[in-house]
């Protein structure tokens, strides 16, 4: 098989575990394990797995330099501490259908924080895309769900969508670094930082957990959001963006809500209605509109 379809495959699965990761997650959550302990888990957990690649080899033990250690301190902040709480929180709250089309404006929300941080330009195309993604989004914080399982759905919503801002200012800060080190080498790195700062905020929620009520499926439900929904996710977009342009790579995120409804309508029973469809209609045009490149605008 050639490496290229390898890529695409990679990139099929790496979708197809985050639209899942949606409805697993709420399987144990809230009502077994709380948002923050759940963090604490699953950043502990692929942390450690991550840091098995120091075994590998020499090439998997760079020094960071001093230079870089506070915008390490600051990604592990933004991509895992801030991004992960929100996220949870947000989560427990919502459906897995809103979760998933509130997390499909990260790439709007990259472009906009690009423009404002480092001068890139903004084309007439890219602020339609903007103003329609913004206004899908609106509708979609706006609509009520009256599913049993998103017991507050727009405070979840809007938890999902800061949770996307601090992810799009992640994905800025991280690059220099992903320029300078091997990706997996930043990555545990900032997985390792962002454990210690999230364990204030799950070591209470741990201690409460009763872990004698879980069952087989829920164990199986947490090793699935660490190991495929974290830890295979991130290797597999590294290999991906290695083969394939970012463009081809960033496009893939079109399939995270179409698998999310999918899975979370025949599991968990949950419902389309218009105001869900016209919201992923518009951050669908909103994030092809901003993904475009600036010479074909």
């Amino acid at each position: 098989m050639k490496e290229t379809h390898k890529a695409h495959l990679a990139l099929i699965g790496t979708n197809l575990f985050y639209g899942a990761g949606f409805s697993v997650a709420k399987t144990v959550m809230p009502h077994l394990i709380g948002p923050q302990a759940f963090i604490l888990v699953r950043v502990g957990c692929t942390a450690l797995l991550f840091w098995l690649s120091y075994l590998l080899g020499q090439q998997f033990r760079t020094t960071i330099k001093q230079e870089h250690w506070l915008r390490l301190i600051i990604c592990a902040l933004l991509g895992v501490t801030i991004n992960q709480l929100l996220f949870f929180m947000g989560l427990s709250l919502t459906s897995p259908i809103h979760a998933s089309l509130m997390m499909l404006i990260t790439p709007v929300l990259v472009t906009f924080i690009a423009a404002y941080l480092i001068k890139e330009k903004l084309s007439r195309n890219k602020l339609i895309g903007l103003l329609s993604a913004g206004i899908g989004a609106s509708i979609l914080v706006s609509s009520r769900s009256t599913e049993a399982h998103a017991t507050n759905a727009a405070l979840g919503d809007f938890f999902i969508f800061l949770n996307a801002c601090s992810y799009a200012f992640y994905m800025v800060a991280v690059k220099p670094l992903m320029l300078e080190y091997r990706p997996i080498i930043v990555i545990r790195w900032v997985f390792l930082i962002g454990f210690f700062m999230v364990l204030p905020f799950g070591w209470m929620g741990i201690q409460e957990v009763q872990w004698q009520n879980f069952e087989t499926k829920h164990w199986m439900a947490i090793a699935f959001t660490v190991i495929c929904v974290t830890f295979f996710t991130y290797l597999w977009n590294i290999y991906a963006l290695k083969i394939l342009n970012a463009s081809i790579t960033g496009a893939y995120i079109y399939l995270q809500p179409i698998f999310a409804a999918a899975i979370s309508i025949a599991i968990m029973g949950e419902q389309l209605n218009w105001q869900k469809v016209v919201a992923a209609v518009l951050i669908f045009v909103g994030v092809a509109m901003v993904s475009k490149k600036i010479e074909q605008a």
